[in-house]
């Protein structure tokens, strides 16, 4: 590793109970800077900005197009799933499990769901071309998806200059939110449909990584649904060969 893990368990710990637990339930989101501090947080930039570099980001998917609506009209990031595993990824992984950590201190105090996976992490970069992402819910249809967790990469970041900015619109509040996506801040949020939030056009190259922690049960219900769907379309296919 090119760099000494800096932060205990205990600091971990406190900044769970302290900071993001109240935060999630009292306002649906939280935010915290300096996760990683400067040498671990730059690591896992220049990884980020090398795999940009190689070609291994690709357009960000729709769930489903609407017919005259461009792809980019709605979303214009460019993405890859890491597991944290792959060659060249080790900061990334390093900050992955600092993560986990995190939100397994979180999970028990923050109601009866049971938080023990995550997806993988979605390496996206916005390209500075206006590209942005319309307002949207990341888990509208009880997918399983409970917390997303953002970690951005973008120093020197002025976003009157630079647009990005990603705004929360929190449900039944009169007000808005706007956070920007400075070097190593972690935003935490509930993904569901009490945090509808859209990333404002970026005219410089913006990058994050985003992970998703499932609800279990809802998640095991929404593979179950997915399956019964594929089974009943394949038999539809079979019947109609």
């Amino acid at each position: 590793m090119p760099f000494i893990e800096h932060i205990s368990y205990s600091d971990l710990e406190r900044l769970a109970l302290q900071r993001l637990v109240p935060a999630l339930l009292s306002h649906g989101f939280c935010y915290v800077d300096g996760l990683l501090g400067e040498l671990a947080g730059s690591a896992v930039l220049d990884q980020v900005v090398e795999m940009h570099n190689s070609g291994q980001l690709q357009d960000g998917r729709l769930a489903g197009s609407i017919p005259g609506v461009s792809r980019r009209s709605i979303r214009g990031d460019k993405i890859a799933w890491v597991s944290g595993s792959e060659r060249g990824c080790e900061a990334i992984s390093f900050l992955l499990n600092l993560i986990d950590r995190l939100i397994s201190v979180c999970a028990s105090r923050l109601g009866d769901k049971a938080i023990q996976e995550r997806s993988k992490a979605m390496v996206a970069c916005y390209p500075g071309n206006g590209a942005g992402y319309v307002k949207h819910v990341d888990n509208p249809n009880h997918d399983g998806r409970h917390l997303t967790c953002i970690y951005y990469l973008n120093k020197n970041w002025n976003p009157k200059e630079h647009g990005g900015v990603l705004r929360i619109f929190p449900e039944s509040k009169p007000y808005v939110v706007d956070i920007k996506p400075l070097f190593d801040r972690l935003l935490v949020f509930w993904s569901d449909r009490r945090n509808p939030h859209e990333v404002q056009p970026s005219y410089a190259t913006r990058y994050a990584i985003t992970v998703w922690y499932f609800d279990s049960e809802e998640r095991a219900q929404a593979k179950k649904r997915f399956r019964a769907l594929t089974a009943s379309t394949e038999q539809k296919g079979c019947s109609s060969s």
